[in-house]
C-alpha cells in the first residue's frame, strides 16, 4: 500500500471520529424540493433499518470506489446506482454487519478482509421508507469481485480523485414519480449517479475535504 494512502486512511478515520459535516453536506446533492427531508415528515409505519459500504480500496496505484448498477425491478430503486447493501436482517448483530453481509452476498467481498474506517451520517428515503446507514471500510488491494447478477446489473470500480472533481457534477430538472425536481447527480462512467447515493458521496467527499492537501496528494494522480 502507498505512504501516502496509508496517511489519507488514518486521516479519513479520524475525521469519521469526530463530527460529522451531516444534512449541510447531504444537501448538496439533494433533488429538490425532497420530501421526507424534514425529520417530522416521515411515512406512518417505522422506517426499515438498512446498511451500506462505502468501500475504498486501491487499484493500480490509485483508489477507487464500488457502485452497483441494481437491474430493472419492480420497486423504488430500480435501474439506480448505489452502494452495495441493503436491508438488516435478524442474523445481523448490527448494521455494520448488515453492511458487511450484503456487500459478500452482491459483490463476494469477504467481511474479515475489510478494515471499518468509521460511519456516516444516516439518511432517510421517504419512497422506500428506509433508513440508511453508511459504513466507511478500506481494503488494501483490489478484491476479487464476484458480482451476483440477481443483484448486480453492472459493477462501477470509480477513481476517487474522479469524485473529487467538481467536472462531474451536474444539475437537471426531471421528472420524478410524483414530482418534478431540480436533481444533482455524478456522472459517473454513463450512468447518472442521484438521490441517497450522490447524497453520502457528498458528506463523504466532505469529510475527505476535512484533510490537509498533503494528506489527499493522490487526487493528482
Amino acid at each position: 500500500m502507498n505512504v501516502s494512502f496509508n496517511r489519507f486512511f488514518d486521516c479519513l478515520q479520524e475525521n469519521l471520529a469526530g463530527p460529522l459535516p451531516g444534512r449541510p453536506a447531504q444537501a448538496r446533492m439533494a433533488p429538490l424540493p425532497r420530501p421526507g427531508w424534514d425529520p417530522d415528515d416521515r411515512a406512518e409505519e417505522p422506517a426499515r433499518q438498512s446498511g451500506v459500504l462505502v468501500l475504498i480500496y486501491s487499484l493500480h496505484d490509485r483508489l477507487h470506489v464500488p457502485l452497483i448498477l441494481r437491474p430493472t425491478y419492480d420497486g423504488a430503486h430500480s435501474g439506480q446506482v448505489g452502494f452495495p447493501g441493503g436491508g438488516m436482517e435478524h442474523r445481523d448483530a448490527d448494521l455494520v454487519d448488515t453492511a458487511l453481509r450484503e456487500t459478500h452476498e452482491e459483490l463476494g467481498v469477504l467481511p474479515g478482509d475489510v478494515q471499518i474506517l468509521g460511519k456516516l451520517t444516516e439518511l432517510y428515503i421517504r419512497p422506500s421508507n428506509y433508513e440508511v446507514y453508511p459504513t466507511v471500510g478500506r481494503l488494501n488491494v483490489k478484491p476479487a469481485f464476484r458480482p451476483d447478477p440477481a443483484e448486480v446489473a453492472q459493477l462501477l470500480e470509480v477513481p476517487l480523485a474522479n469524485l473529487l472533481d467538481p467536472a462531474i457534477q451536474r444539475r437537471e430538472e426531471w421528472q420524478l414519480a410524483d414530482r418534478s425536481a431540480l436533481v444533482p447527480f455524478f456522472a459517473i462512467q454513463k450512468q447518472a449517479v442521484w438521490g441517497a447515493t450522490a447524497m453520502i458521496l457528498s458528506e463523504l467527499l466532505a469529510v475527505i475535504r476535512m484533510c490537509p492537501p498533503e494528506a489527499v496528494g493522490f487526487g493528482s494522480r
